[in-house]
Parts: structure tokens; sequence; C-alpha cells
């Protein structure tokens, strides 16, 4: 690790057809008051103009901004090719359509050479069209409490609200690549298992966008199943940390968030997704009586499902009318 400098912050930012976003995004990296950093974009492949924004963002800004480049293989690949060419002591995640503070990074950075911390971590809001709640989130002392019992209940935070030792993410071996949307929320678990010391830094300093995503939009389905595949992965893994947890509670951890998810991709008309999940739920999920006409009918063909829960909808409305 000599031939990393002690001072200096890494900044990750994998970007595929970001240009709408992407210059804000790089924007608040150069803002930053934290002055040793480098910037590593990876160019995912892009169809649209974001390779060019970057590049004349770093022409503007020399030795400050590298541009790297791969044919389209996902985020989590990029950010692995990003880390083979970081310099830093210190590793941070920026996706190129969100933002940070500009204090971000100096005092994710303070908290943790105060501490000899491995892992530093703020609050965030969501921000963007398709932000449902907006508010500020200020994420729970983890020290102060069964951080294995909430790590395995959500993903602990967004990948920009997190810095971390290079050694740490070297001794991890980054991020796996088998599932596309869970492996950061897979290398905060891989990282509980290690017993890092963590700090908070109880400020909202990272946003993250939300906005519509059109067809490349993964299903919330696919989303969700990730998310589980990594808690079971982990549980399976690492028996220690959860054992006090006893059997009954970690598989409501592992599996809990099923039958709420189906229900709002119900909600929603999200039908394919809401029939995957109640589907699921019916082998995994603490399911009751009332929940049953919804999980009976997901093993109907889909069109079916959909006429059915139309029906069971329309008698509901009615009853509410009267």
């Amino acid at each position: 690790m000599d031939h990393f400098d002690p001072a200096l912050i890494s900044v990750v930012m994998p970007c595929y057809n970001a240009a709408p976003f992407v210059e804000e995004a790089i924007t608040s990296v150069l803002q930053q008051r934290y002055a040793p950093l480098e910037l590593i974009v990876v160019d995912d492949g892009s169809t649209d103009a974001s390779a060019q924004i970057v590049e004349r963002l770093a022409a503007a800004h020399p030795g400050r901004i590298t541009l790297l480049h791969q044919t389209n293989s996902g985020p989590y690949a990029a950010r692995n090719y990003a880390l083979e060419h970081a310099h830093g002591n210190f590793i941070a995640f920026l996706d190129a359509d969100d933002r940070w503070h500009p204090e971000a990074l100096a005092r994710l950075h303070a908290a943790m050479t105060d501490t000899v911390a491995d892992v530093a971590y703020c609050g965030w809001q969501n921000v963007g069209e398709a932000a449902g709640n907006t508010q500020a989130y200020l994420p729970p002392n983890y020290v102060e409490s069964d951080a294995a019992a909430l790590f395995l209940q959500s993903c602990p935070w967004p990948i920009n609200g997190v810095l971390l030792r290079r050694q740490l993410v070297d001794r991890l071996n980054g991020f796996s690549e088998r599932l596309p949307t869970a492996m950061d929320y897979d290398l905060w678990l891989r990282m509980l298992a290690t017993q890092p010391t963590v700090v908070r830094v109880p400020e909202v300093l990272a946003f993250y966008r939300r906005y519509p995503r059109g067809n490349a939009h993964i299903p919330r389905w696919r989303q969700v199943f990730d998310a589980i595949a990594v808690r079971e992965t982990f549980v399976r893994r690492h028996p220690e940390p959860v054992a006090h947890l006893g059997r009954e509670k970690r598989d409501a951890l592992v599996y809990g968030s099923l039958l709420p998810e189906a229900y709002r991709c119900h909600w929603r008309r999200d039908t394919d997704s809401s029939r995957r999940l109640f589907r699921r739920a019916f082998l995994k999920a603490d399911w009751k009586a009332r929940d049953a006409k919804y999980i009976l009918a997901s093993f109907l063909p889909a069109p079916f499902f959909e006429l059915l829960i139309r029906l069971v909808d329309n008698v509901r409305n009615a009853r509410n009318r009267i």
C-alpha cells in the first residue's frame, strides 16, 4: 500500500448516458473543500454526450479528472475498473447523476481520521422528479445499535454516503458483479463481517437523485430479489454476526421486504412485479389470512392474475363507497 498517496481521496464515478446530470455531479466533486482528491470517471459505453462533457471538464481542470472507457458492462464493473487506477488511500463513490455537499469529503475524512475508523458515513436526501420522499435522513449510529440486524433489514446507506479506507476495499476485492442492482449492498454486508471501525457524521452531506429511467429501468421485483439474495449469501457465509438474532428474527429481516413491496407494486399497478413478489412471499414471508387472496391469485397465469386483482379492487372500492 506504500504507493498510495496517504492524504488523497480517490472519487470513483461510473457514467452511463448521464449527460443531463454528469456536469453537476463532477462540479460537486471539484467544489469539495477537501483538496487532495482525484476523480476517476469510467464511461460505461455511453451513447449520449456524457463522454464529451467529461472530456471538456477534464481539459478545463488538468490533473484532477481521469476519464476511462469500457464497453457497456454495468456500474459495478466500471467501479472495479476505476479502483484499478485509483491512487488514493481513501475511496469515495459518486454516481454521475448524484452530488455532494461541498463539505462532504472534508467532514467524512475528519471524522475517520480523528477516530482512526475504517468507514465514515453521513446522512442523505433523495432529490429529483421521481423522489417520493425528499425528507433528509440521518442513519442510526451503528456503533450503539445492533448493526447486524439493521444491515440485514435494509441497505445502510446510498453509495455516495460513505468514505472508506483503501485497505478495506482491497481486502474485500472490490465489488462483486453477479447481480445487477445490489452489489453495493453486498459490499457493505461483506464489510460488516470484517468488523470494521465505523463512525457517523450526523449531517446530510449526500444527495441521491431519483428520476424516471424509461425502459432501461430494472424492474422492482428484480431489485427486491437481488437484495434478498445478498442477505441470504451473507447469512450463509457469515453465521456468527447474526447468530444472536435467532432463526425467526433473522428470516423476518431477510425476507421482510417481500410483502410490503408486493403490495406497493400492486397499488402502483406494476402487476408483473407484484405477482412475482407475492409468489415468493408464499414460500418465505410470514403472511396472514388477509394476504391469501393476493398470494393465491399470483399463481394464476399473468392475464388471469391481473383480471382477478382488478375484480378484487372493484369490490373493495364499491364497499368503500357505501
